[in-house]
């Protein structure tokens, strides 16, 4: 299990996800995180790192949707790359679990949602 944590605003910690995803069992030492600053065009380099490492069968688990992205269609484009590599995802708050039937139909409706926007983008 890999786990994943950032703080989106100044003067968030992570203390509260580390302390979820540990509760969670994740290992601490396989826990990527981030804290963004105010700059939104910083690259979220732990976010990176995480999708670099992990491997199909792994399991990624973060505390809620939101930390995986900015933005609805960022969200919804990590979503869609995680299932497409076989990736499973957990989330803590929203109860999301792609290991699960119910939560591989939540996903292929995101990662449709995913492809959508991007054929918007490119048409735009």
């Amino acid at each position: 299990m890999l786990g994943y944590a950032t703080a989106s605003a100044v003067g968030q910690n992570l203390e509260g996800q580390l302390t979820a995803l540990t509760d969670a069992g994740v290992d601490p030492r396989r826990v990527f995180t981030d804290t963004v600053s105010d700059s939104a065009d910083r690259i979220r380099a732990g976010l990176h790192a995480m999708l670099s490492y992990a491997r199909t069968g792994d399991t990624v688990i973060v505390v809620a949707l939101d930390r995986l992205g900015r933005t609805t269609a960022e969200v919804t484009r990590t979503i869609a790359h995680l299932t497409e590599r076989g990736i499973r995802l957990r989330t803590l708050k929203e109860g999301l679990d792609t290991g699960t039937t119910t939560g591989r139909v939540v996903a292929s409706i995101i990662t449709t949602l995913a492809e959508l926007d991007s054929e918007t983008a490119h048409r735009s």
